[in-house]
């Protein structure tokens, strides 16, 4: 039975938690599960909870020796590189990112990647993606420092990030209009009509096009926004570089961008309860080393080795 540790992500701004003691009692063996000192403060939960429930609190070099190192930003992790032979399981976003598959690779990892967790179709967590969208547009707003009834915004994307964002949009009052793969050229021919566009795609990274050219930026509206909340650096925006909460924009040929890659993290709380009541099962798999359907399909990398052929095909490791 394998244990697993829960670290405090050093990432600037992060403070999703991947799991709340109400959702431990779920959990078949507790005792196996070490959380870091302080891990539920920012949510107003003591370490005494989560030792109520069985588990234990320990250091933050104590939990990254567990066999399972359950982190929600933990492609980003400064940690990386300090574990040997052991399970990661987290959002890691491997494929576009060759210096993280490097790290993992050297390391001789396993790595289970939230990205890649689909039931039936659907992303197992879309409730985060839902709130993607809703807390890049309220905070993208703020920076833009213009009231959403006050413009008109496209949003590409018929996801559930899109749908997120157009749920706060609808609510604040602004004139949304939608677009998706098949309208991407229609958008861009209607582009000067927007105050705003919001880019909820999630990047096919076997294109090699863009939605939105730099040429493109010329015929938007002065002073207009765009709000990439997927992030992908040279993606679906050529112009796209990913930001952070502390510095989420910057301006290119009078376009502000707002390019912040962690926008749960602006609501912590709601996405730690949400995350927690679907996580807890997933646990128990890792644990028993039994994986369903869903956590099979989410295996990136083994033992140190890539088994995603897309990330093989993507960084030309073929």
């Amino acid at each position: 039975m394998k244990t697993v540790g829960f670290p405090i992500s050093r990432k600037e701004n992060e403070y999703r938690r991947a799991i709340v003691p109400v959702h431990l009692k779920n959990i078949e063996h507790p005792e196996l599960l070490y959380f870091e000192k302080g891990y539920g403060e920012v949510l107003g939960i003591e370490d005494s909870e989560y030792e109520a429930c069985g588990s234990y609190i320990a250091s933050h070099d104590e939990v990254l020796s567990k066999d399972i190192i359950c982190d929600p930003k933990i492609g980003d992790a400064d940690y990386l590189e300090e574990l040997d032979h052991q399970t990661i399981f987290g959002w890691i976003h491997a494929t576009q990112n060759r210096d993280i598959t490097d790290k993992l690779l050297a390391s001789g990892l396993t790595a289970f990647a939230w990205e890649k967790m689909f039931q039936k179709g659907r992303h197992v967590f879309w409730r985060n993606n839902e709130l993607a969208g809703e807390a890049a547009v309220m905070h993208a707003f703020q920076c833009y420092a213009r009231m959403p009834y006050e413009t008109k915004v496209a949003v590409i994307g018929r996801g559930n990030t899109a749908r997120g964002a157009i749920k706060v949009l609808n609510m604040l009052g602004a004139d949304v209009r939608q677009y998706d793969r098949k309208t991407e050229e229609l958008l861009r021919d209607e582009l000067g009509q927007y105050d705003v566009v919001v880019n909820c795609v999630l990047w096919d990274v076997m294109r090699n096009d863009h939605i939105i050219y730099r040429d493109d930026l010329k015929r938007m509206k002065r002073n207009s926004m765009i709000i990439d909340v997927s992030c992908d650096r040279n993606g679906g925006i050529e112009t796209s570089i990913p930001t952070t909460i502390e510095e989420p924009t910057y301006i290119v040929d009078g376009v502000l961008h707002y390019v912040v890659d962690h926008t749960p993290a602006l609501f912590h709380k709601t996405f730690t309860w949400n995350n927690s009541e679907v996580i807890w099962k997933y646990i128990n798999e890792l644990q028993k080393e039994i994986y369903g359907e869903v956590l099979s399909d989410a295996l990136i990398i083994q033992d140190g080795k890539i088994v995603d052929s897309e990330i093989n095909e993507y960084q030309g490791r073929l």
